[in-house]
């Protein structure tokens, strides 16, 4: 590592910072990530701003954002192959290499990934976004219960795969409105029978893999589908995957069904504990990613918008980071806030789109987490 002037040939306006500036005195001056809006501001980074320069050791640096859009693309191109009969004969180790990008974005920076869910929207299908955000929390919850490196992979690719049954018409459904009409209703009923008859037919023969797609749909009571089993009978590894499954529909936005703040999809679940979902395995979930899950968009006391940026000491008093406030409207560069103390304590949380509608500005995941999130 070397110390470097910054001077006016690193510095254009509207770019994000590459790297953290600090003053004479040390003092951080501008956050990496942070847009460079002023002409004024430029002229002060040159006069007093030094970085750090890594650029001997690393060209790129990790970013689980750019691995889990490698995953995504990737897998929207192995799903098809196999809902149509075509996939390649090295089907298996392609769709390991996807899950091996998850694994390695997690690594890289597990609160990032967990933000991918709710603001890395990318120009995906629903169908591959959905599989993508699952897999994610199905790798965290694996960690979170100490499950061996195998059963984690198996867990992972179900979750990659669990819909491929209905996957042609999975974005119309999730654009849909009114009431699935009958045929509809009898392919939901039946796509995860349908996703391991394709699964089998490309090859795959992993009991795990194959049990987890066939049994995500399964209710604890026993109501769910498509063999109505119940408690003890659903293996172990599907009911996380259905606790993923089911987590992710509902942060998502959908026309058919209102789309719900983190804090409150986690308590739904919590709520359906022993009816839908394992009722032990739902304050796991809500342990691996805490009340306001990174990423969620929350109101704090004052009024101010802010994103929740890191898990906090507290499940409560997350690290936040604002992005709008009630007199000066949005900020061009975000705010840290401790939650733990007076005004800036968390008021609740907000969707997206309730965010937006209170003028929230769109969130740049590398402005705020840096490099690791960078796309």
């Amino acid at each position: 590592m070397n110390i470097r002037k910054v001077t006016a040939a690193d510095l254009h306006l509207g770019m994000p910072m590459p790297w953290n500036v600090y003053g004479e005195n040390g003092d951080l001056m501008v956050r990496k990530g942070h847009m460079l809006a002023s002409v004024s501001q430029i002229s002060s980074l040159v006069a007093q701003g030094v970085y750090e320069d890594y650029s001997g050791q690393s060209s790129v640096p990790a970013s689980a954002v750019r691995k889990l859009n490698a995953a995504g693309q990737q897998l929207a191109v192995l799903l098809p192959l196999i809902e149509h009969g075509t996939a390649p004969q090295d089907v298996l180790a392609r769709l390991e290499t996807v899950a091996g990008l998850v694994a390695k974005a997690v690594a890289v920076d597990a609160d990032v990934a967990v933000a991918a869910i709710l603001h890395n929207q990318q120009d995906l299908p629903y169908s591959i976004r959905h599989s993508l955000n699952s897999a994610i929390i199905v790798h965290l919850l694996g960690q979170a219960r100490q499950l061996a490196q195998p059963e984690v992979r198996s867990l992972t690719l179900a979750a990659l795969t669990m819909n491929v049954g209905m996957l042609a018409q999975h974005q119309r459904l999730q654009d849909c409105s009114e009431e699935l009409c009958s045929s509809d209703r009898a392919m939901v009923l039946h796509h995860c029978e349908r996703s391991v008859e394709l699964l089998r037919a490309a090859g795959i023969d992993d009991a795990r893999w194959l049990e987890c797609v066939l049994h995500h749909h399964e209710n604890e009571d026993g109501s769910g589908y498509p063999l109505r089993k119940a408690g003890a009978q659903i293996p172990p590894l599907a009911r996380l995957l259905a606790l993923a499954d089911r987590y992710c529909a509902r942060v998502s936005e959908r026309a058919y069904r209102k789309t719900m703040a983190p804090n409150l999809a986690l308590r739904d679940l919590l709520l359906d504990a022993n009816v839908t979902v394992d009722g032990n395995l739902a304050p796991m979930l809500i342990r691996a990613l805490g009340i306001y899950p990174v990423g969620t968009y929350v109101r704090l006391l004052n009024g101010e918008v802010a994103v929740v940026a890191r898990r906090g000491l507290q499940s409560t008093t997350p690290q936040v980071e604002t992005v709008l406030c009630p007199r000066s409207g949005p900020l061009a560069r975000s705010q840290p806030r401790d939650t733990r103390s007076g005004v800036h304590g968390i008021r609740d949380a907000l969707t997206t789109a309730q965010a937006a509608a209170l003028q929230a500005p769109p969130l740049r995941m590398e402005q705020l987490w840096g490099g690791r999130a960078a796309a």
